[in-house]
């Protein structure tokens, strides 16, 4: 694939971090008054803050398979249950094209994916997460720099301050951060962990009951959600008032964490005489559920699942501005070869969320995107649709009559399902049939 380089010397440096269950408002410049996210804000207000990004598939590894190739996982076809992800789509990675296009490539962190060829992926970089073997504190607090055991997200700070100091201005570097955090750790009964000089943090806060937490909001669920992994992680979480509050204090406290790290990374490359040419972006792997509904958890196709924080900041364009269209997770890799100069391959689905000559994000013309969730598991009912601006349509791919229809505009919380209305009969088939259409589409991208 030919490469349209630009001049070495003008190449920024990328840095783009990811973080683990971010929701779209856990961040101060989102509006979350109760949060403390000073550095995330930072980057916000002297860059482009997204106000509508979502992911296209609300869980981990097809989310991290789509930002590695750019593709839908209705096409890349990577989940979790599915073994390694095919090597016809990291050769079409970004870290396998921009290696070649002369960038040193690093990457610290949750990989997420299965595959055997990481080490190969990128020029340097470790592939860790949170230890499972662990069921305490300790499956955030097994890595080390010294002698001292840290949390994750302090070590891989510290990878990307090692990655930075030791980088040469003979060429750009391009370094993925992957920060394990906010997610919990499952196996543990007390689910959050954040390092001691967080413990004070959120104390004295008494955080507000979530939106939608009345019985009848849960009960209109289908009984396999009802029954299924978003209302056993929400026992796990949130069904005591004492629970839900030192829950969601555990989760800020984990962001404001990462918080901190990202002030550490961008003074590392102040002191080295980086900072005036290295783009930074942020976002989420997926949304979560902070008790809406009285759940837990994603997976469902509902907004806390699919909405995520996102921020491009670009030091050589430092003219805040707040865009408003559809951003998604596959428009990733078509970003950082932008700003990289490179081309963007055919075979990508995302597009590039760069400012153009004029200074805006090629999204106008975006309406609509397909939302899914493949994966074939018990616990979490496998689930698929359409969100546009104005609307959503989604059902139970195991259960194809019951549907969901909402009108974003006058019910953005969606609460109303229209999808049994006669009024809305129209609608929903025009939903459907659209959904149906793009879904065909995506199949018939598939790579041999």
């Amino acid at each position: 694939m030919p490469l349209k380089l630009a001049a070495q010397d003008k190449r920024p440096n990328i840095i783009f971090i990811l973080t683990d269950d971010q929701r779209w408002d856990a961040l101060g410049f989102a509006g979350n008054r109760l949060i403390r996210t000073p550095e995330m804000d930072r980057l916000a207000s002297e860059g482009t803050y997204f106000e509508n990004a979502f992911v296209t598939t609300p869980i981990c590894a097809a989310s991290r398979a789509s930002i590695l190739t750019g593709m839908y996982e209705r096409t890349h076809g990577y989940t979790f249950g599915q073994g390694e992800i095919k090597q016809a789509y990291i050769q079409l990675s970004y870290p396998a094209l921009l290696k070649d296009s002369g960038y040193f490539t690093g990457f610290y962190g949750k990989f997420g994916v299965n595959y055997p060829g990481f080490n190969e992926l990128f020029d340097v970089g470790e592939s860790y997460d949170r230890n499972s073997v662990f069921k305490d504190r300790r499956g955030y607090f097994f890595k080390t720099i010294g002698q001292d055991t840290v949390h994750l997200t302090r070590y891989t700070g510290q990878q990307a301050i090692d990655f930075i100091q030791e980088s040469s201005k003979e060429k750009p570097f391009m370094l993925s951060l992957s920060f394990s955090a906010p997610h919990a750790h499952d196996p543990a009964e007390e689910q959050y962990f954040w390092s001691p000089e967080f413990d004070t943090m959120y104390q004295d806060l008494v955080i507000p009951d979530p939106l939608l937490k009345e019985d009848s909001y849960f009960q209109a669920q289908p009984e396999y959600v009802r029954t299924g992994e978003n209302r056993t992680r929400w026992h796990w979480r949130y069904d005591t008032p004492e629970k839900y509050q030192h829950s969601v204090k555990g989760y800020f406290r984990m962001i404001s964490e990462v918080d901190a790290e990202i002030g550490k990374i961008r003074r590392a490359l102040e002191e080295k005489g980086l900072a005036e040419n290295t783009v930074i972006i942020l976002m989420g792997d997926n949304g979560y559920f902070l008790g809406e509904r009285q759940l837990a958890g994603k997976w469902l196709m509902y907004d806390n699942s699919l909405r995520v924080p996102l921020i491009i900041y670009d030091p050589r364009n430092p003219a805040a501005r707040r865009e408003t269209g559809i951003a998604l997770n596959i428009d990733v890799p078509s970003t950082i070869f932008d700003f990289a100069g490179i081309d963007i391959p055919k075979e990508w689905q995302g597009r590039s969320l760069a400012p153009d000559a004029s200074g805006v994000p090629a999204l106008a013309d975006r309406t609509e995107f397909v939302a899914e969730h493949l994966w074939e598991v018990a616990i979490i009912p496998p689930s698929e649709g359409i969100r546009t601006t104005d609307w959503k349509y989604f059902r139970y791919r195991n259960d194809l009559k019951h549907e969901e229809l909402y009108d974003l505009v006058n019910d953005p919380d969606e609460i109303n399902n229209l999808a049994g209305n006669e009024s809305f009969k129209e609608k929903l088939v025009e939903m459907r049939t659209r959904f149906d259409s793009m879904a065909k589409d995506l199949v018939s991208k598939k790579l041999n």
